[in-house]
């Protein structure tokens, strides 16, 4: 007698079941993360989004951005805590998108893992739709897919993608940037999603500290710091392009602050920013100290306190800070554009570094 095909699949180490179990889990909170222009619900082959509110544009231009999370995904499987790396995924999608000027309009997720466990999706898929009602955009659909051989049963990866939307005659980006503009720094919430290959080697397998170490720098346990969710800046970047003269922003994610806000320059000028203007949080003198890195190797690693900037004509500068702040987000001065090759530089030092 031949096994069916759903009790073979099992034997191979899938479960339909409890992929089904997963989808029910996730209804409520995909539900809440819904946009006017979002068609029907979850459990299509496709996600449906109205493209007729792009009526209201002369030129609407589409913007699009994939990403992952990195091994940040390491740390929350090693807390058994998944309901914050979906802010990291969806951080990591819609601020790509913004700095273009472009409004998020909807994002999909791709999960991959090893053994599906229906409350650990549904907790994964929490945190993506809290982030999509954060950022204003539509969770319109997703995937996931259960590996077996190829990921460990406790293993998951996740992705996604985005596209939103800009008027073309909105775009931001180097072509608007001019000599004087004032560089606004925006405050990080701690490491993001970036460099934690480097922050695992240096405080986990190096230094051999455990996540549930309390550490007295930090004010809670190493875990718990390191699974701090990437802070979002879509709408008050958007409500910063509609309130002052900003011509381009950057987001800090892989390579560092020098590194990204050089990817929003022009060839024929340079910026400068003064590291004496902000103190990174504990975290990051954490690792340079403890892992004795250099400070030039971490500042082309992690975001150093900084997670994205804006180049705002200098007298909107008090503007943006002021419309930052009344998204909860610090925001400063931090530097200042002038004619050059492109580069861009950080001069003095962290106070207390």
């Amino acid at each position: 007698m031949t096994q069916s095909h759903e009790n073979a699949y099992a034997a191979a180490g899938v479960s339909i079941e409890a992929g089904d179990r997963a989808v029910e889990l996730m209804k409520g909170w995909v539900e809440k993360a819904r946009r006017p222009e979002m068609i029907g619900g979850i459990g299509g082959f496709a996600g449906l989004f109205d493209a007729s509110a792009l009526k209201s544009y002369e030129r609407p231009l589409l913007a699009s951005s994939a990403d992952g999370v990195g091994t940040k995904v390491a740390i929350a499987q090693a807390l058994d805590k998944h309901d914050t790396i979906g802010f990291d995924l969806v951080g990591m999608l819609v601020d790509d998108l913004v700095v273009c000027g472009a409004e998020p309009l909807f994002l999909t997720d791709y999960i991959a893992t090893g053994r599906v466990v229906p409350e650990r999706i549904a907790a994964i898929v929490k945190g993506i739709a809290e982030a999509c009602v954060q950022a204003g955009c539509a969770l319109i659909g997703g995937e996931t897919a259960e590996h077996p051989g190829l990921l460990g049963p406790d293993e998951y990866d996740v992705a996604g993608s985005t596209t939103g939307v800009v008027e073309a005659s909105r775009l931001l980006g180097p072509a608007l940037v001019r000599p004087g503009d004032a560089v606004i720094a925006m405050e990080a919430s701690g490491l993001h999603s970036n460099g934690y290959s480097l922050v695992r080697h240096v405080l986990l397998n190096t230094a051999k500290w455990e996540l549930d170490r309390q550490v007295d720098e930090l004010g809670r346990t190493l875990g718990e710091e390191l699974l701090e969710p990437t802070r979002i800046y879509a709408k008050a970047c958007l409500a910063l392009a509609d309130e002052t003269e900003t011509h381009a922003m950057s987001h800090i994610t892989g390579g560092g602050l020098a590194a990204n806000l050089a990817r929003v320059m022009p060839e024929e000028l340079s910026a400068t920013l003064d590291r004496s203007t902000w103190t990174p949080q504990p975290i990051f003198d954490l690792v340079r100290k403890v892992g004795d890195v250099a400070q030039p190797d971490l500042e082309q690693t992690l975001n150093c306190g900084v997670g994205m900037v804006s180049l705002t004509a200098p007298d909107d500068a008090d503007q943006a800070v002021a419309v930052l702040a009344r998204f909860g987000i610090n925001a400063w001065v931090a530097g200042t554009v002038a004619a050059g090759d492109g580069s861009v530089e950080l001069v003095n030092q962290h106070p207390g570094w």
